[in-house]
């Protein structure tokens, strides 16, 4: 079967790798000049099942409202007058439930655990290299009322059988030496030694080179216009090299995925949360986090990529709006040198933002939509570096007509009972997809 994937970021990537290891012809086309030159680019950097967890939580709509005040906020709303913004929210907030909670979480690690170990087995297979650490996150708790609410996670992980350890500060600080310089500024963690680290674009541009080996064809620089469907099915693309045919369709675009398919009545519940990271240069090897340490207070990750430090957070409402703003980048300087002050040099950071594709539940599509030949693998949020080998393997064995190894019922766009109605001859544009 010949196959059309529609966006090389890791997700993207990684399911064109596992067509191509199920033997399927794939192309894969992006309007970047090359793969994981967008969301994928510079996140934090790290492989969390572990820290796999919906946004939409208990308490959360409280919490927000204070973190909307706080002066290194981990939250920014950005007031628009757009619609598609606040159903989102609202669909989010009636997830903030202790039933939706533990359903979606229990969702986001089984898929999260059956991707890192597809990662482990891909790296054994390939021998790809990225960067990678295997050496565990470190929640780290500010304050106590922090501490004293860890059972809200770790009673999920028990479910699955996720191995964890809840420390002191003593124990934070075997897990991360640096930390015994700023000892009075956290009270303990959680360590979750499964987790791993790497480099998200470098690990995109190697498998991409890898699946070229397997016969994938990588047609960069294209800019996806619309799709021609006729009787429930997709006839072509409309690109800006012409009009491309396959047997089926994968959308993987990210962000941009929702507004591809909403012409057609496929609402797919995703909007662009723009998340921010630097990257710093490490001056002295000791004194830098050895793995990952998420800074729970700011909902921030500091993760080690080799000779670098990469600080990822922030959560900025505000539409496909992907300029840097100053006051973004100041929260994640404070993090970095308020936990790791020697580690690196700031004055030499790189300042980076992206458009995560972000569901109310926390959970990707990913599986068959109701027009007969597209399918989706898309809406990761934070976590596309997480579950990109697992959803790429889901979407494989799905398509394939495969049973998949992990029960992926719950991952498709039913779950929101989108309806797509009667899809007659057309050809739509999506306006601002490219």
């Amino acid at each position: 079967m010949k196959v059309l994937i529609l966006g090389s970021g890791v997700v993207g990537v990684t399911s064109a790798y596992y067509l191509a290891r199920a033997g399927h012809e794939v192309v894969v086309i992006d309007r970047q000049p090359a793969p994981g030159m967008e969301t994928s680019f510079a996140n934090a950097g790290q492989v969390s099942p572990g820290y796999s967890a919906p946004w939409a939580a208990p308490g959360i709509p409280v919490k927000a409202m204070k973190w909307l005040m706080m002066k290194y906020s981990p939250l920014v709303l950005r007031p628009m007058l757009e619609p598609r913004l606040y159903g989102w929210l609202v669909r989010m907030l009636a997830n903030c439930t202790e039933e939706a909670y533990r359903r979606n979480k229990g969702r986001m690690v089984r898929v999260a655990e059956y991707s890192r170990d597809m990662l482990a087995e891909l790296r054994v297979e390939t021998g790809i290299e990225y960067d990678q650490r295997t050496a565990g996150t470190l929640q780290l708790f500010r304050t106590q009322k922090q501490l004293d609410h860890v059972s809200d996670d770790t009673h999920v992980l028990d479910t699955y059988n996720v191995p964890y350890s809840v420390l002191d500060p003593a124990g934070c600080i075997q897990a991360e030496p640096a930390l015994a310089r700023v000892q009075s500024r956290f009270v303990g963690g959680l360590r979750l030694p499964g987790d791993e680290t790497g480099d998200a674009f470098l690990f995109t541009q190697r498998l991409a080179a890898i699946a070229e080996g397997l016969g994938v064809q990588f047609r960069q620089g294209v800019d996806i216009h619309n799709l021609e469907v006729e009787a429930g099915r997709v006839l072509h693309v409309e690109t800006s090299s012409g009009k491309l045919t396959a047997d089926a369709y994968v959308v993987a675009m990210g962000s941009f995925s929702a507004k591809l398919l909403r012409p057609f009545g496929i609402h797919l519940p995703i909007y662009p949360v723009k998340g921010y990271s630097i990257t710093v240069p490490i001056t002295d090897p000791d004194a830098a986090p050895v793995s990952t340490v998420m800074d729970e207070t700011f909902k921030v990750a500091i993760t080690r990529l080799g000779d670098r430090i990469r600080v990822g957070g922030t959560a900025e409402l505000s539409g496909y709006n992907n300029a840097l703003r100053a006051p973004r980048r100041a929260t994640l300087d404070n993090s970095l040198s308020s936990l790791f002050p020697d580690g690196g040099d700031l004055s030499q950071a790189s300042f980076w933002s992206g458009l995560r594709p972000m569901t109310p539940d926390g959970t990707p599509v990913v599986g068959p939509t109701r027009i007969g030949n597209l399918w989706t693998n898309t809406g990761h949020g934070t976590l596309g570096w997480t579950m990109g080998c697992g959803t790429g393997k889901l979407l494989a064995d799905l398509l394939s007509g495969q049973t998949p190894d992990i029960d992926a019922r719950d991952f498709a766009l039913s779950r929101y009972v989108a309806a797509i109605g009667g899809v007659g001859a057309s050809t739509v544009p999506a306006a601002a997809v490219s």
